[in-house]
Parts: structure tokens; sequence; C-alpha cells
């Protein structure tokens, strides 16, 4: 990953002890997604579709755009959230939205693994 696409200064986010140090709120309206000190900060390749509106979908196959994201959130318990939503199952998997204005996708949880919510670090705002 190049410099320029790091999410801010890593030491500015995550507190010494792996946590994160700011609110995580969504980026389109403001709701307060995690309060500070309750994810542990992970590196994890991870594949989300875009979060491009629907008209960004190609009509021919199907298929949407993704990005592949590598620094995340993790939270084990989804009771820990203050604000999250999540989508249909695909597969396996199921996304995380903003529960109030259901922009996403900003984060991925595989069904097999009932302690794994990964929050995207560059799909949130911090303050």
């Amino acid at each position: 990953m190049d410099d320029n696409q790091e999410p801010k200064d890593k030491a500015e986010l995550v507190s010494e002890d792996g946590k994160n140090r700011k609110s995580v709120l969504c980026q389109r309206c403001g709701s307060k997604v995690l309060c500070p000190g309750m994810a542990i900060f992970a590196e994890k390749e991870l594949v989300l579709p875009s979060m491009r509106k629907k008209s960004g979908l190609s009509a021919a196959e199907g298929s949407v755009d993704s990005d592949t994201l590598t620094a995340h959130w993790l939270v084990d318990d989804v009771y820990t959230f203050e604000n999250v939503g999540f989508t249909k199952d695909v597969g396996r998997i199921k996304y995380l939205i903003c529960a109030d204005c259901e922009i996403g996708p900003i984060g991925w949880h595989c069904l097999d693994d009932k302690k794994s919510f990964y929050v995207a670090v560059e799909r949130v705002n911090h303050a």
C-alpha cells in the first residue's frame, strides 16, 4: 500500500495497546459506529465491494467494482458496536453498513467466525 493511501498517521488512530484512540463514525451521516478503545487494529487483506451507487453495477455481468483493503478495526462482539447494520448474506459473508443511512459496505463479517467483525479504516471517519 502506498503511503498516500494510508488512512492517516497510524499513531494518530491506534493507541499503544492497539485499540482505536478515537470514535469511529460514518463518513456520510456522522453516526457513531464505535466508541474509543472498543476495537483492535488488525491488518488483514479483505475485498469489499465499492461504495458506489447501484449504477456502478456492470449490466453485462452483474458484477461490482471492489477494493482490496488491509487496515481494519477488529471487533469480537456485535454488541460492542454503537450503530451497525448488516446486508443479506452474500455466500458466507455479511457486509457491515451504517444502520442510520445504510451506506456501505464499511466492513466485513464471515458467518463461519462469530467473533470477527472487521470495519475498514479507510471507509469510516475518526473524531
